[in-house]
């Protein structure tokens, strides 16, 4: 049975079927017009094509929401435009290309394990921890006297993410990252940063 969800309940992340494909969410605002109904501005993305579009809906619009199968894997490697990934029951090597996965490509590192989302038998994407270790290889050094709360500098990341990263981080530090806000954490202290 299908859920059915209405746009009061969207969020960042959902996954919800309109004209005739599968739809991620990846911004949604509620706005209450002066004399008129309310709207929620959607910015969405079609999981078979990557294109990324913006709509409005009526508030209350009623959809389907799409609820995937999921499948444990563990990231190996990168060949070409595919991310290789293991089935961590059958030990199988799955590809997927860069175009299912999108932007979270840019937190995958070695033996990462994730869930892969599967909608009839198909891998449409991939669900993250929350944080990721990630090693930063490429920001500007920091100088003495600089502090924790004195503002950011940019950090390129393994991956090739850059994010906003305190004075005080140097290369070769082992930072947390999380992977819903793309946000800097803290020093990763178990792998001796």
């Amino acid at each position: 049975m299908a859920q059915i969800v209405d746009t009061n309940s969207f969020r960042q992340g959902m996954m919800i079927k309109w004209e005739d494909s599968i739809w991620e969410i990846l911004d949604c605002q509620h706005h209450k017009m002066g004399r008129g109904g309310a709207i929620v501005r959607t910015k969405l993305r079609n999981i078979y094509s990557g294109s990324i579009i913006e709509t409005s809906f009526r508030a209350g619009e009623r959809f389907e929401r799409v609820v995937f199968d999921e499948r444990k894997a563990q990231f190996i490697y990168k060949e070409g435009d595919n991310y290789v990934f293991m089935d961590m029951e059958s030990y199988d090597q799955i590809y997927v290309p860069k175009s299912v996965l999108g932007d979270k490509a840019l937190y995958l590192s070695d033996n990462l394990e994730v869930s892969l989302e599967l909608y009839e038998g198909n891998i449409v994407g991939i669900e993250l921890p929350n944080t990721v270790s990630l090693k930063v290889v490429d920001t500007p050094p920091g100088y003495k006297g600089d502090t924790v709360s004195g503002g950011g500098k940019p950090a390129t990341l393994e991956t090739g993410l850059t994010i906003t990263v305190p004075m005080f981080v140097e290369v070769g530090d082992v930072v947390l990252v999380d992977t819903r806000t793309g946000e800097y954490l803290e020093r990763d202290k178990s792998k001796g940063a």
